[in-house]
C-alpha cells in the first residue's frame, strides 16, 4: 500500500510539474483576436491532395478576429504560441461552407459560351460588386443551364497543417 501511495503521490507530481515550469517561464505572446499574425500552412482534403499551402514561401499575414481565414481555423489558432504547430481536420461547415442551394441558379444555355456547356465546365462570372468568382456548370437542362456558385471546397472536410511564425 505504501508503494502504490508513492507512485500515486509522483504521478500527480510529474503531471503538475510541466504545468508549473510553464508558469515559471516568461509569458510568450499568443494568438489572440486583433493581434496580427504571421502562419505557415497547408490545407488538404481527406484523401491528402492539397489544395492550398504557403510553405516554403512567404507566410500569410492576417489579424486574428476579423474573419479573414476560414473560420474553423481561426479558432484553432485561438490561444497558440508563437512558433506552435497545429493539425486538425475542419467539417465543411468550418472550413468552405456547406453546399448551399440557393447558391444554384439556372440561366440560358445562350448566355453560356458553346464549348462551356457541359457539366463541369469552369466559368469566370462578376458578381454585382464586380467581384471576379469562378462557377460551374452543374447541370444541363435543355436550352436551361444551371449554374453552381458554391465554393469549389463546400461541403468538404479539410485537414490543416499549421504553423505560427509571428505574433505582433
Amino acid at each position: 500500500m505504501l508503494r502504490r501511495r508513492a507512485f500515486v503521490a509522483f504521478a500527480a507530481f510529474a503531471l503538475a510539474a510541466p504545468a508549473a515550469a510553464a508558469a515559471e517561464e516568461p509569458s510568450r505572446p499568443v494568438v489572440a483576436a486583433g493581434r496580427k499574425v504571421s502562419i505557415e500552412y497547408t490545407l488538404r482534403l481527406e484523401e491528402g491532395t492539397v489544395v492550398h499551402t504557403n510553405a516554403g514561401g512567404a507566410p500569410l499575414v492576417y489579424e486574428h478576429g476579423s474573419g479573414t481565414l476560414l473560420p474553423g481555423l481561426e479558432a484553432a489558432l485561438a490561444g497558440a504560441a508563437l512558433g506552435e504547430s497545429r493539425q486538425g481536420t475542419l467539417a465543411a461547415e468550418d472550413a468552405y461552407g456547406a453546399i448551399e442551394a440557393a447558391y444554384y441558379s439556372e440561366v440560358e444555355a445562350s448566355r453560356i459560351p458553346e464549348q462551356d456547356r457541359r457539366i463541369g465546365a469552369e466559368l469566370d462570372y462578376r458578381d454585382a460588386e464586380g467581384e471576379p468568382l469562378r462557377v460551374r456548370v452543374h447541370e444541363l437542362r435543355g436550352d436551361k443551364i444551371v449554374i453552381d456558385f458554391n465554393h469549389p471546397l463546400a461541403g468538404r472536410a479539410i485537414r490543416y497543417e499549421v504553423k505560427v511564425l509571428a505574433i505582433e
